[in-house]
């Protein structure tokens, strides 16, 4: 696997107060420069930024079906190391994180085994955090 380089997320948030709460104190990110308009995060070694946009009434929730679970799309996340992946999902159950899909391992036996769990930030925006207890199996078929 080739070194891989930090990736750049801007995304939308209606309450810049609340969501800033959220990333660096429920999930404990790093917090990076800011204004009154946005905020950088370090989203493990990656630049997550939250931009405020006023909210829109659109319902336009989906959901696709994967491993009999019904995963939200869109979504954004990182792949974590498998300790890690751990650590931070009975870190999330302390503090009383809502899973749309509680942490579980996704493919059990199969090609492509993962960890994974779901939850949604305070201004909507669905969350994926996943792990390979074998990296190499990341993009296997």
């Amino acid at each position: 696997m080739n070194t891989l380089s930090p990736f750049h997320l801007a995304i939308p948030v209606d309450n810049l107060s609340l969501a800033r709460d959220f990333y660096h104190n429920t999930l404990g990110l790093e917090e990076g420069r800011s204004s009154d308009h946005w905020v950088d995060f370090n989203f493990f070694g990656h630049q997550l930024v939250i931009h405020y946009k006023p909210k829109q009434e659109t319902n336009s929730d989906h959901h696709n079906n994967v491993d009999g679970k019904q995963v939200p799309v869109p979504h954004f996340g990182v792949v974590l190391e498998w300790e890690t992946w751990q650590n931070f999902a009975n870190m999330l159950s302390t503090k009383n994180v809502q899973f749309t899909i509680e942490p579980y391992i996704r493919f059990k036996g199969e090609i492509g085994e993962q960890a994974t769990m779901f939850f949604y930030d305070p201004c909507g925006n669905a969350l994926e955090f996943k792990s390979f207890k074998d990296p190499s199996q990341i993009f296997a078929k």
